[in-house]
């Protein structure tokens, strides 16, 4: 059975995207079923892996339609890594979902037919706190927050627990947080030295040890729609998923 797992931060630009992206393939890599379900209607899990063009049918297809997730998951290059592309539709289910009944939970009853088929399932959040982000929460077992090393980016993280503290009393009792990720770390600077000791210092047990560096690698990755662990395996980016991988099996 899966654990499925939101990655949240309603905050653009925390590396929400790449986390999810590289961190399921650094999984595949270690012998796990991975699948990536984005669902911002952005799509840049799906840019990342390279599915744009290619991109007909998606997770919208299996939470409104009531389509097959088996018959929208495409592989990728990487072997035990899939994807279920986000698609345009995307951008106006916040508002087909505001009349429906049990609006919350139209991505749990999609993905209740695909658990037992994989090890890890990442849903790949909006940067916001609408229904697309309950949706995935409600069907989470635990939910990862990736924080840029900058002051500004923890600001938006009491409101994101407060979501999560509703959606747990109201729609997932069993929700759990998975942890806290540390991305864009830049060792050279005092800010980013400063910033993990005070999220370390405030969240204590729920930051994750292995924190992401900034990185020109990572960075590139996406253009080439690749994962990291493909476009440069002896990249400090890499080793970093990898590790963080690790860390997570073994939680």
């Amino acid at each position: 059975m899966a654990k499925v797992i939101a990655v949240a931060n309603q905050k653009g630009g925390v590396g929400k995207t790449t986390t999810v992206v590289n961190l399921a393939a650094a999984l595949a890599l270690k012998n796990n079923r991975a699948l990536v379900i984005d669902l911002d209607p952005q799509g840049m899990a799906t840019a990342s892996l390279g599915k744009t063009k290619e991109v007909r049918k998606g997770i919208y297809q299996a939470m409104m339609n009531g389509r097959d997730m088996l018959e929208l998951i495409q592989g990728t290059e990487l072997d035990n890594y899939y994807l279920c592309p986000g698609s345009p539709e995307l951008a106006g289910v916040e508002v087909e979902l505001f009349n429906l009944e049990k609006r919350e939970r139209k991505l749990r009853d999609a993905l209740e037919k695909i658990r037992r088929q994989f090890h890890y399932i990442f849903i790949d959040c909006p940067p916001s706190l609408g229904f697309l982000t309950i949706n995935a929460l409600t069907a989470a077992d635990s939910v990862l927050i990736p924080i840029q090393c900058e002051f500004l980016c923890m600001e938006g993280i009491p409101d994101l627990l407060a979501i999560f503290d509703q959606v747990r009393t109201y729609f997932n009792p069993s929700l759990s947080i998975e942890g806290i990720v540390l991305t864009m770390y830049d060792e050279r600077t005092n800010l980013s030295k400063q910033v993990a000791e005070e999220i370390r210092r405030s969240l204590k047990t729920l930051v994750f040890q292995v924190v992401i560096p900034r990185s020109v690698r990572l960075a590139e990755a996406p253009s080439f729609g690749r994962p990291i662990v493909l476009y440069d395996i002896k990249s400090r980016g890499a080793e970093a998923y990898l590790d963080l991988a690790q860390e997570m099996m073994k939680k």
